[in-house]
């Protein structure tokens, strides 16, 4: 994996860091805590689903109410999401991460045939 496609180690330490706050502040302890924060993904992926919903005025009602720059923010909240999920389930999550990248890259790049 090179630069490119490794997310940088900010990144990781960053999540552990957020993995342990949440560790700390967490109301449900043990596979049900887990459960719940992994069951955080869909109510982020419902938030994009809103803001794009409000930036292309779908709703007649409500018409336009955001932009795509919220469209933005909400995606990387998913990725916050699940990468904070991931880190939950085991403390390798940058290798596996990076190995289910690469997996991902090499399988959509191949060469067809």
């Amino acid at each position: 994996m090179n630069d490119q496609t490794s997310p940088g180690p900010e990144l990781w330490a960053t999540v552990d860091t957020l993995c342990e706050w949440l560790d700390t502040n967490r109301p449900v302890e043990g596979r049900e805590g887990v459960l719940l924060r992994i069951l955080k993904l869909s109510e982020e992926v419902g938030e994009v689903a809103e803001a794009v919903i409000g930036a292309t005025g779908q709703n007649p009602r409500k018409g336009v109410t955001h932009g795509w720059d919220d469209v933005q923010s909400e995606l990387c909240d998913v990725v916050i999401t699940a990468l904070m999920a991931l880190r939950t389930l085991t403390p390798d999550a940058r290798e596996v991460f990076a190995r289910h990248l690469e997996r991902v890259r090499d399988r959509s790049l191949a060469s067809p045939g």
